[in-house]
């Protein structure tokens, strides 16, 4: 059985590539999808193939895809164009003859109201119609979400948000990675539907004691209404979608859609979630 993952040089689509090969997968038996190859050179040497391919480019997904009879489909990056990529892949995936599907999406996606919401929906969808056998794999947030917040949140004493009171059950890349391993290297998968979320709920005022914890100095949770905290990334140097994405996202943790108790990810990876503080502490390393 030949497995591939796209984006396998990104932050999730290589732990995915290294917990296939923890858990016994014959290099061989993987495929790497990537934009640039001399990235993978690492995983090259350790007998995974590597093929280049680009969300955008439809002929050379197929070509990517041939013989692979399971696919990770790793959401694309590029917010905004995400729509259009996703199909390329799926549609490069039915013409190459690839048995099973496994997408990246977002928590409660048909139904969840953030922005970042939209464009995994629209994905979802595409699956449903193109006949390939899926399963969808609901990410919630990650805990390394937040390390970029942790120098600020050092010289400032603050972590900034628009969170209110809402919690955030989030997780590791590790973690998620490991799940998807899982859902990849079992029968039976196909229309299930996971809603994958770490068993550490907290709000933003218990993630800013953590953070505290892990970097040794007082810091304190700063609530900011949405367009304030928006303002504030993109005046602390982040393009305005992005700010105005991360600020749409905060305020959906405060009416819960970045939060679930399903015990999905739990149940796949067999043990409990990585602690935020464990994910966190690589700030200090």
């Amino acid at each position: 059985m030949t497995i591939a993952v796209t984006g396998a040089t990104g932050h999730l689509g290589r732990l995915v590539v290294e917990a296939l090969l923890d858990k016994g997968t014959p290099a061989a038996d993987i495929v790497a999808v990537v934009r640039t190859p001399a990235k993978a050179a690492d995983l090259a040497d350790r007998g995974v193939e590597v093929r280049q391919a680009d969300y955008s480019d439809r002929a050379a997904l197929e070509t990517a895809f041939a013989g692979v009879d399971k696919l990770l489909l790793v959401s694309g990056s590029e917010v905004g164009q995400r729509v259009a990529q996703h199909a390329n892949v799926i549609d490069a995936a039915k013409a190459a003859a690839v048995g099973f599907v496994a997408y990246t999406s977002v928590l409660d996606a048909q139904n969840s109201t953030i922005g970042l919401a939209v464009e995994h929906r629209a994905t979802e969808d595409r699956l449903a119609q193109s006949g390939i056998d899926f399963a969808l794999l609901r990410n919630g947030w990650y805990w390394e979400n937040y390390l970029g917040s942790i120098p600020a949140a050092g010289e400032t004493g603050a972590l900034f948000g628009s969170a209110g009171t809402g919690v955030v059950a989030a997780a590791a890349r590790k973690d998620y990675a490991e799940a998807a391993a899982a859902v990849l290297l079992s029968d039976g998968q196909a229309s299930k539907v996971y809603e994958l979320g770490g068993d550490e709920r907290l709000t933003y005022s218990e993630l800013a004691d953590v953070i505290s914890s892990v970097i040794g100095k007082p810091v304190s949770y700063k609530d900011l209404p949405q367009a304030e905290y928006a303002a504030a990334l993109e005046g602390a140097g982040l393009p305005a979608p992005i700010a105005s994405m991360l600020a749409d996202s905060d305020a959906g943790v405060a009416i819960g859609a970045l939060d679930t108790e399903s015990g999905d990810l739990q149940r796949l990876i067999g043990r409990n979630s990585t602690p935020a503080a464990t994910a966190l502490a690589v700030s200090t390393s």
